[in-house]
């Protein structure tokens, strides 16, 4: 079973392919995701990487989290399960 991995504090240069091959020394990767913005299509900050057992992702997250990669320390861990329901803002509810 694949397990996915929240990478924060990425630069905002960071490019998917150079994620997934320095998350492929651990093993194998089943896909990359660098969250952008909506409107001006730039970086967030962090991404998602998933890997393909729990495993190889222990070892990743063990070796990677607090390491510098593009010149910033990557925060790693365990990503939590999305929240149920809709986020974000309330439009058109009067209170």
């Amino acid at each position: 079973m694949s397990t996915k991995l929240y990478v924060g504090n990425l630069s905002f240069s960071t490019e998917e392919e150079k994620l997934r091959s320095l998350f492929s020394e651990y093993g194998e990767v089943v896909s990359v995701n660098i969250v952008t913005d909506r409107e001006t299509g730039r970086s967030r900050g962090f991404g998602f990487v998933e890997m393909s057992d729990s495993e190889s992702a222990k070892q990743a997250e063990q070796a990677l989290n607090g390491n510098e990669f593009d010149g910033r320390p990557l925060k790693v861990n365990e990503a939590k399960p999305r929240a149920e329901g809709g986020g974000g803002r309330a439009r058109g509810r009067r209170y």
